[in-house]
């Protein structure tokens, strides 16, 4: 292995198609992209980058290219970070019943061949925890189809879920994102994930302190 090689930093990319400002859906895409390079950062010497790419941004764009078949500089730009990253964190709200059409229509742009082997999070937020089958019934097939490996655990946040810790039955929020984070690190630096393979945060620990961002957070 070379040495240039060797000391190229690893690169997270997290897809965030929220569509408000502030966004939960941001706010988890952050979330999860932190306990990733977290976890790289602890158990390995390249630097770690993260990408943030909100589709809201692109959302023009998107639908131009989708009528011209010429993405602008800008979507072609991410769609190349989206492709050669190291790592993908996906994350959409749920429009009925699944993920958003904005969501859907950005990863129609990128090829079912190159994704192939990329290790993915899949993460989603909605008003309820009903909806959470939206990872298993709909976007775990559609990175399926995309040939990416997605991690054990995906990660839905409903309302009632930021600020929790969970409980003795149940695991919150912040050890859902840690765990999620950790089986994308395992893969990306050639491990293999296994489900609750990370360390599960006890009643006492916290990612963020999130009380202070909820004040006016839209939860799309």
């Amino acid at each position: 292995m070379s040495t240039a090689f060797a000391t190229e930093p690893l690169r997270i990319v997290a897809v965030s198609a929220g569509l408000s400002r502030p966004s939960s859906t941001r706010l988890l895409a952050e979330r999860l992209a932190g306990a990733a390079r977290e976890r790289l950062t602890a158990e390995q010497d390249r630097t770690v980058e993260v990408r943030m790419i909100d589709l809201r941004d692109l959302a023009v764009d998107i639908a131009n290219h989708l009528v011209t078949g010429f993405p602008p500089s800008t979507l072609d730009e991410a769609i190349k970070e989206v492709t050669e990253a190291d790592g993908l964190i996906a994350v959409s709200p749920v429009f009925t019943a699944s993920y958003s059409g904005l969501f859907k229509s950005f990863f129609d742009l990128i090829d079912n061949t190159a994704l192939t082997g990329k290790p993915v999070v899949i993460a989603a937020t909605g008003g309820t925890a009903r909806h959470s089958l939206v990872l298993e019934h709909a976007m775990r097939p559609l990175f399926a189809y995309l040939r990416a490996t997605v991690v054990p655990t995906s990660v839905y946040a409903a309302s009632e879920d930021w600020g929790s810790s969970g409980d003795e039955y149940t695991d919150g929020l912040p050890s859902r994102i840690r765990r999620a984070g950790g089986e994308l690190a395992t893969m990306i630096t050639g491990g293999r994930a296994a489900s609750g393979a990370s360390r599960v945060l006890g009643l006492n620990d916290e990612v963020v302190p999130f009380e202070q961002q909820l004040a006016d957070l839209r939860l799309d």
